[in-house]
């Protein structure tokens, strides 16, 4: 990681640790949903933004590790994360290593079609049988313990979800900034050149696919574990397209904007929904969010991560054209 991204996890550490002891319950709450889905966005950054592939089934792999650390927990009166969180995020991995080894055979738009596919074949199965409770979800009857210690409280959950959001954001950068996170990035720029000087492509594609599900495996256990409650709402397309628009709306090709995308994405849907603010219109908070979105893609194509380069542009513009005036005369 370069220092930018050390000074970021270093103010992100100190602003939302402070939040944990001054935070109302609510405001904690919201701030652990968030960065659960800051997790989420990560995952699918490391796909689209590092790699150029634009998945639209990255809720089948955060549904599955949300089903997972259910499933398993569910006969024990004091389930260990020690294991159950490696579990939900090995599950979800094998899944994403057998989604991405048939799906990478494709490209473009027909790999987005596959991936969606699966996702529905995974929501269905969990929907449909009665493997993952069906239509009615399962509840989790027992927080999960670290070593003899209970995660029972909003605090103590929030500070878990804050370590797993940094140290999942430490080992994202550490992959971009190392040899094959830049062959990832010569893939996205362009493949036919990579395996033109020797590169294996599909295996390169195909690791970051399983690390992308297991981060977004371990997304789905926090999420289990926050709510008590899992349904196969978790593995529906909605989800994958809400995480999406998460990294558009921060920047692609940034894991800084990917967390910045969630955060807003959260406040805006927070916005819409208000009765205080929208009174009954708030039901229609849909309508409300999607055009703010549209509205940002429009102004902003780079994200709120372009902001800092379209100022910059803007305030060279009047010295470059002073500069050019000047030579001229």
């Amino acid at each position: 990681m370069n220092r930018s991204q050390i000074l970021f996890l270093l103010v992100i550490f100190t602003v939302l640790t402070s939040i944990a002891f001054v935070g109302s319950e609510y405001s904690i709450d919201w701030m652990t949903k968030t960065m659960i889905y800051a997790i989420f966005a990560l995952s699918l950054e490391l796909l689209v933004g590092t790699t150029g592939l634009i998945c639209f089934g990255q809720s089948a792999f955060f549904g599955i590790g949300a089903y997972a650390i259910v499933k398993l927990s569910a006969d024990q009166a004091s389930p260990q994360i020690a294991y159950l969180l490696p579990l939900s995020m090995i599950f979800a991995g094998i899944y994403a290593f057998f989604v991405g080894a048939l799906s990478l055979r494709t490209k473009g738009v027909y790999f987005i079609m596959v991936t969606l596919a699966f996702a529905q074949m995974a929501y269905y199965v969990i929907h449909d049988t009665p493997v993952g409770g069906g239509t009615d979800g399962i509840y989790l009857y027992t927080k999960p313990n670290f070593f003899g210690y209970t995660i029972n409280s909003s605090q103590s959950f929030y500070l878990f979800t804050l370590i797993c959001l940094l140290a999942v954001f430490g080992f994202l950068g550490l992959i971009t900034h190392s040899r094959f996170g830049r062959a990832l990035a010569g893939i996205r720029i362009n493949e036919v050149r990579m395996r033109a000087i020797g590169y294996d492509t599909y295996y390169y594609k195909l690791a970051a696919f399983v690390i992308s599900g297991m981060v977004a495996g371990l997304s789905g256990y926090l999420f289990a574990v926050k709510d008590g409650f899992v349904n196969p709402e978790l593995l529906s397309w909605h989800l994958s397209g809400a995480v999406l628009i998460m990294i558009i709306l921060g920047g692609l090709g940034h894991l800084r904007g990917a967390f910045f995308g969630s955060v807003v994405f959260a406040l805006l849907e927070e916005f819409f929904r208000s009765e205080v603010i929208f009174g009954a219109f708030s039901k229609h908070w849909h309508l409300g969010l999607g055009l703010t979105i549209i509205i940002s893609v429009a102004l902003l194509p780079k994200g709120l991560f372009g902001l800092s380069a379209l100022w910059s542009s803007k305030a060279k513009t009047p010295q470059i054209l002073s500069k050019s005036i000047q030579d001229e005369g």
